[in-house]
């Protein structure tokens, strides 16, 4: 069997236990050193506007199976432990579109390696392999960073004006929680991405803030 066709029976078959996972709640475990071939990595938050490593390709993607969320509590880039922040994380449920950033191979472990760092160190994510759909319709396998949801700084499903009280008050090392958001929900416009739960946010945060 070629390179070529294994790869793509393991894609099917990562695709078909993902979308189970994704159906039953179940935990997704990431293999990413079992599939070499992995060139893609999948945005839906602040990597979106500062990715911070090189790539070769950047286009729209979708995600089924899971939603950008304010879930995820910041004690570090956008808050701290006694004003925390929120930031986005993927949860469980519906769909996402983002950016997908396509790799240079030689350069995935490095850029992995750097990813990690940023985002599992004091976070509420884990790594994971996804299948992922570009704009022209192929799909693809991508890594990307999903809520863990038994970690104690995953938030849940906040409402609206709880998640602007919290933002609107916190700064971690990074700046602030509110630029954060501001940075979001314009590079989500400038995308011609429509994120309800985000501007129900945005909107507490602007009759908050008094911002227009």
């Amino acid at each position: 069997m070629n390179n070529g066709l294994a790869f793509h029976k393991k894609k099917q078959k990562l695709v078909r236990s993902f979308n189970a996972c994704a159906t039953t709640g179940l935990q997704f475990k990431s293999a990413l050193f079992e599939e070499p071939n992995i060139e893609w990595i999948f945005g839906y938050g602040s990597l979106m506007w500062d990715p911070g490593f090189r790539y070769i390709e950047k286009c729209p993607a979708l995600l089924h199976g899971f939603n950008r969320s304010f879930c995820i509590y910041s004690h570090h880039h956008r808050g701290t432990r006694t004003c925390p922040g929120l930031v986005v994380g993927l949860d469980q449920g519906g769909n996402c579109q983002g950016s997908a950033f396509r790799i240079e191979t030689q350069d995935m472990r490095d850029v992995i390696s750097y990813l990690d760092k940023r985002e599992l160190i004091g976070y509420a994510y884990r790594p994971a392999n996804v299948p992922l759909y570009l704009a022209n319709n192929s799909l693809v396998i991508a890594r990307t960073y999903i809520a863990d949801r038994t970690h104690p700084q995953f938030a849940g499903a906040l409402c609206p004006s709880d998640s602007a009280n919290l933002i609107s008050r916190a700064k971690g090392i990074s700046g602030s929680n509110w630029d954060y958001a501001l940075n979001l929900v314009k590079m989500l416009k400038n995308c011609g991405i429509f994120d309800a739960h985000l501007l129900e946010v945005f909107d507490c945060l602007r009759i908050s803030l008094r911002y227009d």
